[in-house]
């Protein structure tokens, strides 16, 4: 012990009478006894290991607060002792601290992780100076240590208070920009891609209102265990404020797997929550973005993934969207149509039509449902998709739809008795205190019959006082006025509310009858499903979406009461629904085709066609999953193959299956998918690394890679097919 503090001290001093203040100064025996104090009072900890690194020597008091026995301290190697590393990272490792006892470095306030004891983690601040003999050769280590665990969990608790949400335990919004930023810089000098989730929760704010703030961050926390549950370790989830999350998912580009795990999140998150007793739906809405093809850096990124949230919005919610230039437009147009909607109640832009329902036996009709259209004086008929949405963050759509209700009481007093009428009722209108009133005031003033009127409700009003919700049902049912819900099965489906909701109609959703056909769709046994349940309930059944004589045929074998879908009609004014029951004319006949197609959307744009060397401007005019009808070309021998160039860096391989003229009609390799609304968009695309090698610089690139991708493709259209289809599109 009196040699090592001897060390400590500084050595042997000369004892001349004129050296006496510095040799009492430095007097060995008395620096040993002020060490030996400080470590009886446990101020301080020493150490001392040998040349070949084995511990020589350690404070009693050390020993013991390591819990442990001198014996097993003394002798053993300092990197079986300690171990360097991460203080939230369990898997330490004790290669950095060979490194530098390798070295004999002096070795600065170094934390480590004493090993040995499974029970309790003990932390260590080290600190030690190389010894040497009189001849420069190194003999160890001579050291002082300290417990830091508690300092060190304070300070660790902190850290993680500051980059994680205290309420669901995920990232907070600083951890997540940080990590995003990071990610993205190292991706981009790998050339890996990495997809952003923006998730926000349709429906929240209605939870807080009824039930109150507790039972909303109870929702929450559940919220976080079940993003969870389908994420795992494949991303980084958090939560960025309020009710809105965000998930990053390194090495992520197959749109196909991306729009799955956004189905499979909107399904979850869909499902009912039990939170002290009482019942709260929600829903959730999804953007997603992927680098680099929308954005290369985080702030270009965020923007693109926020717009498609945006979309997924306004697109009903409860549905996901992709980034795609379009959506830049669309904002710009979601603008306009805010500005111009406050006045179109005012100005007559808004009408109704009508499309019948009619009943399975004899395709007369029985109901109509009521379909709100406006028709812009610039811009023609703006679809109700756009402008519903804006309508109910807007605050209008409760002025809208007593409007909308009014006028189908009046023009139902035209029609035959036994021709009832459906409205739609937003989740908005139908949260609003004076509802009932409103209703029973506009049923006084037109004089209907109130039978004759159906309410169509979605599963959502469900969500929050679920009390409330029946006791306005039967306020409803006692006016006599009948209720139908709609679009059962796609959103918050549970058979509770339907076993204690008084509803007279169930309405199928379009996406279980459209493809039913198919084989191995299992829709059919979905409808078959729905129908017996009704059935035993005594409700009536409404398949909706019909298109097709095939699909006809099956909803009426599995027994629906009543149809609806272009097979029979397309919305019509209430003047031809007039002339046709002035001639009695009550029954409109199936036509349409025998078999279900792939869904088709008309469109008419302009695209690329690649062929060999060449690159040509063609018409895109339909376009399906499975294939399109192109114009542009003349008389293309049956059979070719080329490359469509569909915008945004989508290429896809089709071949010429009909010909005739200037229009060709193709098939593609590789099935589209659906981008979350009613677009279709590639499984891949061109990665901006790949264009920035056929010679395009990539910081150029901004949210979208298109405007170099195309230059790029127009310039060497080969190179780029030989590139990139074997790279993004078979892949």
């Amino acid at each position: 012990m009196s040699g090592l503090l001897s060390k400590l001290s500084g050595g042997q001093l000369s004892a001349s009478a004129a050296e006496h203040r510095q040799m009492v100064a430095h007097d060995p025996n008395r620096s040993a006894s002020l060490l030996a104090g400080l470590e009886a009072a446990n101020l301080g900890w020493f150490w001392e290991s040998d040349a070949s690194g084995r511990l020589t020597y350690l404070t009693d008091s050390a020993i013991s607060a390591a819990g442990r026995e001198k014996d097993s301290f003394i002798g053993l190697n300092l990197t079986e002792i300690f171990a360097t590393g991460d203080a939230d990272d369990s898997d330490t490792t004790s290669r950095p601290l060979k490194f530098r006892l390798a070295s004999r470095s002096p070795i600065s306030r170094l934390n480590v992780k004493v090993l040995g004891d499974e029970t309790k983690e003990m932390w260590w601040e080290i600190s030690a100076t190389p010894r040497l003999d009189g001849h420069g050769n190194f003999e160890g280590f001579h050291g002082t240590a300290r417990d830091i665990t508690r300092s060190l969990a304070q300070s660790r608790d902190s850290e993680r208070a500051a980059q994680y949400d205290s309420l669901t335990g995920l990232a907070n919004r600083f951890r997540m920009a940080r990590q995003l930023e990071q990610t993205l810089k190292t991706f981009k000098q790998s050339k890996r891609s990495c997809a952003v989730m923006l998730l926000d929760l349709d429906l929240f704010k209605k939870v807080n209102d009824t039930l109150g703030h507790p039972a909303g961050d109870e929702l929450l926390k559940q919220v976080a265990v079940r993003i969870n549950k389908l994420v795992g370790e494949t991303g980084e989830i958090g939560r960025l404020g309020g009710d809105e999350f965000q998930i990053i998912l390194p090495d992520k580009d197959d749109r196909g797997e991306l729009a799955d795990l956004s189905k499979r999140l909107v399904q979850m998150l869909s499902q009912p929550y039990s939170i002290e007793g009482a019942r709260a739906i929600i829903g959730c809405s999804i953007g997603v973005a992927i680098a680099p093809y929308d954005g290369i850096d985080a702030s270009d990124l965020i923007k693109a993934a926020d717009l498609a949230l945006y979309a997924a919005k306004d697109a009903g919610r409860g549905t996901y969207r992709f980034y795609s230039s379009q959506l830049s437009q669309s904002a710009h147009f979601r603008q306009r149509i805010e500005d111009d909607l406050r006045d179109a109640l005012s100005q007559g832009e808004l009408l109704i039509q009508y499309q019948p329902i009619v009943d399975a036996k004899t395709h007369n009709v029985a109901s109509l449902e009521a379909l709100l259209r406006w028709e812009h004086p610039e811009r023609g008929r703006v679809s109700p998709a756009e402008f519903i949405p804006v309508a109910e963050e807007l605050g209008i759509i409760t002025e809208i739809g007593e409007w909308v209700l009014e006028q189908v009481c009046i023009q139902l007093g035209n029609c035959p008795t036994e021709v009832r009428a459906a409205v739609n009722v937003s989740p908005i209108q139908f949260a609003s205190d004076d509802f009932y009133s409103t209703v029973d005031r506009i049923l006084t003033k037109t004089g209907v019959d109130p039978s004759r009127v159906e309410l169509e409700i979605t599963e959502s009003v469900f969500v929050g006082d679920l009390d409330r919700t029946l006791d306005l049902f039967k306020q409803l049912k006692g006016r006599g006025v009948r209720l139908s819900l709609d679009d059962f099965g796609t959103g918050y489906s549970s058979l509770s509310y339907l076993r204690d909701a008084p509803f007279d109609k169930v309405k199928i959703d379009q996406s279980f009858v459209r493809g039913c056909t198919e084989e191995g769709n299992n829709n059919g046994a979905l409808v078959s499903a729905i129908v017996s349940m009704a059935k035993a309930l005594k409700m009536e059944t409404v398949a909706e979406g019909i298109e097709a004589k095939d699909e006809l045929a099956m909803v009426t074998a599995h027994g629906a009461t009543h149809l609806q879908g272009y097979l029979f009609s397309t919305p019509i004014s209430i003047e031809e629904l007039l002339t046709r029951f002035e001639n009695k004319e009550l029954e409109f006949k199936p036509r349409g085709p025998e078999k279900y197609r792939s869904e088709r959307r008309t469109e008419f744009r302009r695209i690329g066609l690649i062929h060999g060397d060449s690159r040509y401007d063609v018409f895109l005019r339909n376009i399906s999953k499975t294939g399109a009808r192109i114009e542009g070309l003349l008389d293309v021998p049956i059979g070719t193959e080329f490359v469509l160039d569909l915008g945004d860096g989508q290429l896809a391989i089709a071949t010429v299956r009909r010909s005739d003229g200037f229009t060709q009609g193709v098939e593609f390799e590789t099935q589209l998918i659906s981008d979350g609304a009613q677009g279709l968009c590639t499984r891949h695309r061109v990665s901006p690394y790949q264009i920035e090698a056929a010679g395009r610089p990539l910081g150029a690139l901004t949210n979208s890679a298109v405007a170099a991708y195309t230059g790029a493709m127009q310039s060497a259209p080969k190179a780029f097919v030989e590139v990139d289809i074997g790279a993004q599109i078979r892949r």
